[in-house]
Parts: structure tokens; sequence; C-alpha cells
């Protein structure tokens, strides 16, 4: 990995690393009654802000976001790679240590960090990639919040509906109409191999969780109605 204004990127990577362990490590001591998995939802939380800001932030021109494609990557676009790499790393650590083994989880961590570590490496295809984490992390703070009203205490109400319909709608948006665009340029355009197998692969995990979210809605909605229904009578 080359340098980012005089930065090796891989420092960048390194010191986001410990900068996602110890905010993790400060929240557990804070908040001793909470879970672990509470505490790593708040870090990645905070990881999905930080990236989708500089995402944007290093979009060059906002009347074609995804251009130019195959081309070097501007500064902007490697910090913003570099820190959402090292929370990928951050994070599947976490979920190791948790014992988080599911298949999707796993594939999903490891598409992430070959696709964000080949993307730094060959120093380009930054519009892309930053396209990528643009749409994939702006939908992660209504999946966590939807988990972490659980452990609050707030369960079955209008709040936890509302949150799940909005997950839904943003993760449909999102990842299943721009993440399918954004792979469609990725996969058409001159890039590496590898990038372009690790943009297919991250679209199918999508699909696959884009159907689980559809089924969770109609569990949900479908538990609301003859709720609804014994309230009238």
């Amino acid at each position: 990995m080359t340098e980012e204004h005089g930065v090796p990127v891989v420092s960048w990577v390194l010191t986001g690393v410990a900068f996602w362990s110890t905010a993790f490590l400060l929240l557990r001591a804070l908040l001793p009654k909470r879970s672990y998995d509470f505490c790593n939802r708040a870090v990645s939380t905070m990881h999905a802000v930080a990236g989708v800001g500089l995402g944007c932030l290093s979009v060059q021109d906002w009347s074609s976001p995804v251009s130019p494609v195959a081309s070097p990557s501007s500064p902007r676009q490697m910090r913003a790679l570099a820190v959402t790499l090292s929370y990928m790393i951050y994070d599947a650590a976490c979920c190791h240590l948790s014992g988080d083994a599911r298949l999707d989880n796993v594939l999903h961590h490891l598409i992430s960090i070959v696709g964000l570590a080949a993307g730094l490496a060959y120093q380009r295809s930054g519009t892309e990639l930053v396209a990528c984490l643009i749409v994939t992390e702006i939908t992660a703070p209504l999946l966590h919040l939807r988990e972490m009203l659980k452990e609050l205490g707030i369960k079955d109400t209008d709040l936890n509906l509302l949150v799940d319909i909005l997950f839904a709608a943003t993760f449909s948006v999102a990842r299943m109409v721009c993440g399918t665009y954004v792979t469609y340029r990725t996969v058409t355009a001159d890039n590496p191999i590898l990038i372009k197998t690790m943009a297919t692969s991250l679209l199918l995990v999508s699909a696959y969780w884009f159907l689980r979210i559809i089924r969770m809605v109609r569990h949900k909605l479908g538990k609301k109605r003859p709720a609804a229904k014994v309230a009238a009578e």
C-alpha cells in the first residue's frame, strides 16, 4: 500500500483498528450493564456515520457520483477506504471473539476486507469502492438501532415496527437498487478481476439478507394485524 499525503495507508489502517478497539473498550467500561453486542453495535454506528461522511466528502462529482470508473483513487478516497478497512478488521475480530460464526457474516467480512484491501493495493477503483461503502454503510445505523432498542427493553411497539420498516426500505433502495447499479458499473468497467468478483459477491450477500428482511417485515406486519383487530373489538 502506498502513501496518502505522506502518510502510509497501512498506518491509517493500523491506527483505525486501534481506534475502534479503544472505543469499544471505553464503551464496555462506561456502560457495564450493557452487553458485548450492544457496545459493538454502538461502535459500528459510529463507523457508519464516519464512513458515509468520509465517503461523501470524497465524491468527485455529485452530478455523476459513480464516475470516473476504473480510475486512480484520490487521496480522499484512499483515506475513506482505509478507515473502513480498519473497521472491518476490528469488527471481524470482535464477532469472532463473541462466537458469531454465522456463514453470511463471515462471508460479508471476508468479501469486504479483500475488496477494500485490493482497492488500496491497486490504488484504483476508488470511485466504485467508495460508492459501495456509502450504499452499504448508510443502512447500518437503523440495523443496529433495531437490536439496541430490544436490549433497552423497547420491544413489540410501534417504534420497533417503524424502525423495522425504515430499515427494510433503506436497505431495499440502497443495497438492492443503488448497490446493483454500482455493481454493474464496477463489473462492466476495466477493473481488476478481484474487485469485480468481490463486488458481485457482496451483492449476492445483500440479496440473501434482502430476502430475510422481507420475511421479517411480513412476519411483523402479520403479527400487528391480529393485534389491531383485537384492539378494535
